[in-house]
């Protein structure tokens, strides 16, 4: 199993997220939450898919607090899409891919 997504952290999330010049969907997320494990596997798909493309991304909520906190996120799984360093997206729950790949989609242009 290689997933592809990036671990986003409170030391990387500037430099691969704010600052990158792709669009990025960023996955907040928590071991003990059982909604997000069910998404993992749809994220790995999503980092694949998008390879290239976009930046996808995994936040552990409890390793990284700070940037969580940062984006008022308060119920898990939240996936932030962000473009030029901005929340330009937002859904929460263990949503289909079809569904999350239809909003990434929106912002690629």
């Amino acid at each position: 199993m290689s997933g592809k997504y990036l671990a986003a952290t409170d030391v990387n999330f500037k430099s691969e997220i704010l600052d990158s010049d792709k669009v990025a969907l960023v996955d907040f997320w928590a071991t003990w939450c059982g909604p997000c494990m069910m998404l993992g596997p749809v994220i790995e798909e999503l980092a694949e898919d998008y390879e290239g493309k976009a930046v996808i991304a995994k936040l552990n909520v409890d390793e990284s607090p700070a940037i969580a906190a940062q984006f008022g996120i308060r119920s898990i799984p939240a996936l932030l899409v962000f473009k030029n360093g901005k929340v330009v997206d937002q859904m929460l729950g263990a949503l289909p891919k079809n569904q999350i790949s239809k909003k990434i989609d929106e912002h690629l242009n």
